[in-house]
């Protein structure tokens, strides 16, 4: 036995021990003291405040999810419950360029931010203030922050889908700094959107050399994912050997109309310069569809003046021809055909929601006009549509999961069935670790059990930089799931997707009992985790 103590306040008993590093599973118990384990071996006898029987489940870490969106709604609804529910403790928020800080006018900031509502007011501005309003929320989840360069941009210009002056990205670079000191892991871009399309290659390298004299992370949603995804991925890995910044590629399979062959190639790629000595790892989420507000098709000035000055915006026609030009990355969905792209969400035209815009083009109006019509009927929130588009295929996932610098990730928002989130649905939410357990272990046969929990604990640790969660180990912290292998799988679907998963038995979040026999616990024990 280690760390052997007399008295505990949770003992987890008769567990099959998947401690995350891989290694075959054993049997033990763990004990926990305040949010830390504390001891692991045989603990017959021992005084305990709490005893949980996990005999024929598995006890494993709390699993990771290196991307993720839930910045706002974590403080909509602190309870993630579409987390919890699939044995998710930890999640890293502030990805692709999109975040809550920091932030000046918040009208300027609601497109940038996934999740986004009216229901609750911003009253932040800097990263600390945000990080502050987060920990008061009391999240269910642990999290993990990224500053957002698209926030930077936001705040910093006034036109942020031109190049910055010398002067505007100074201020960048100040918040940057800002952000950092206040506790923040590193930075995250998204070079698609149109707030980031500007940014060059030189100024990533000057943001990222401040990111790496702290040891954090880049995080990057690269600047082309059809025609040119390889030499996107190739940009990335220029930035982390101009800064030595530690690199994290961000769903990195290339979508489909990308040049054949382009998935093995980037893998090739990868391990390429991982062998040459970069510190690089990657994601890829567990969908066939790519998602995003179907207000990404607009330029930022359109939404200058409020929801009442896009609406004029959108009705005056020459306007609209005007905004029928914008590139963006709602208009690359061409290389996918309009038939693959469909209206995923939407409050104004529920009849038209599951439709191809192809079909609902068919009458000859162009597919803009469509566009510009959902979200002139969103009224006051224009950001509240979705889209999908069939961007994969099944054996793109499979292949770029089985490599061993791969983490799966949800890039999805953290969701509750009941209250406020009820009715909001995001791809990924409630079946991202469920599905890849699942499909992995037990359908494919890819991986084993223990295996597959490496991949959503010790590898997404390991990437990230955090050093005492994703293993059970001895004053590791006492973040868990103990849950049943041959059941644990998703409920949800695509168009039904706000279904728990099956087969998690207890979450424990920094030795609280989040979930416990399958029942939440409605207790929060989650806490915004400051790199220092």
């Amino acid at each position: 036995m280690s760390g052997a103590s007399s008295m505990f306040d949770l003992i987890i008993k008769n567990g099959m021990i998947a401690d995350g590093t891989g290694r075959e599973s054993y049997r033990a118990d763990v004990g926990i003291q305040g949010d830390k384990i504390s001891s692991i071996g045989n603990l017959d006898g021992v005084e305990t405040l709490k005893e949980l029987d996990a005999k024929g489940l598995v006890v494993a870490p709390g699993f990771i999810d290196i991307h993720s969106h839930s910045d706002f709604t974590l403080l909509v609804d602190p309870r993630a419950q579409s987390a919890i529910s699939q044995g998710v403790t930890t999640e890293i928020i502030g990805n692709c360029g999109h975040g809550c800080a920091p932030i000046t006018d918040p009208r300027k900031f609601t497109g940038n931010i996934y999740g986004y509502t009216t229901d609750l007011d911003i009253q932040w501005n800097t990263t600390a203030d945000f990080f502050e309003t987060l920990q008061n929320a009391n999240p269910a989840v642990n999290v993990i922050p990224l500053v957002p360069n698209g926030n930077l941009r936001i705040a910093a210009m006034d036109k942020p889908e031109a190049q910055a002056s010398r002067s505007e990205f100074r201020k960048m670079v100040k918040m940057l700094e800002e952000g950092l000191e206040a506790g923040a892991w590193g930075l995250s871009n998204g070079l698609e959107y149109t707030t980031e399309r500007a940014t060059t290659e030189e100024e990533m390298i000057e943001l990222c050399k401040i990111v790496a004299q702290s040891g954090g992370l880049f995080s990057t949603h690269e600047r082309n994912k059809d025609l040119f995804a390889v030499e996107a991925i190739e940009e990335g890995i220029r930035v982390a050997k101009a800064s030595d910044v530690r690199l994290q590629l961000s769903h990195i399979i290339p979508r489909r109309g990308s040049p054949v062959g382009s998935v093995q190639k980037v893998m090739d790629i990868v391990q390429d310069a991982h062998d040459a000595g970069i510190d690089i790892g990657f994601d890829a989420h567990t969908r066939l569809h790519g998602i995003m507000n179907v207000s990404a098709a607009l330029p930022t000035w359109a939404f200058e003046g409020g929801p009442m000055e896009l609406q004029k915006r959108l009705r005056d026609k020459s306007t609209r021809e005007l905004l029928k030009q914008h590139e963006s990355i709602v208009s690359g969905k061409n290389t996918v055909d309009w038939d693959r792209v469909f209206l995923y969400t939407s409050y104004g035209y529920p009849d038209m929601v599951g439709k191809s815009f192809s079909e609902l083009t068919s009458d000859g109006r162009d597919v803009f006009d469509v566009i510009f019509d959902v979200i002139l009927s969103e009224k006051d929130d224009p950001h509240r549509s979705l889209i999908i588009s069939h961007s994969y295929e099944k054996e793109w996932l499979r292949q770029t999961f089985i490599h061993p610098l791969c983490a799966p990730a949800s890039d999805a928002t953290a969701l509750c069935k009941d209250g406020p989130l009820s009715k909001t649905v995001f791809l990924g939410a409630y079946t991202w670790a469920s599905w890849f357990f699942n499909k992995l272990v037990n359908e494919f046969g890819d991986y084993t059990m223990e295996q597959a929990v490496n991949k959503l604990t010790t590898v997404p640790a390991k990437q990230a930089g955090i050093s005492n969660r994703g293993r059970i180990d001895v004053d590791c912290a006492a973040d868990i799931t103990v849950f049943n292998p041959g059941t644990f799988k998703e409920n949800g679907t695509l168009y039904d997707p706000n279904h728990f998963a099956a087969g998690v038995d207890h979450v424990i979040v920094n030795g609280g009992l989040a979930m416990e026999s399958g029942l939440f616990t409605n207790q929060r024990f989650g806490q915004v985790l400051r790199r220092r």
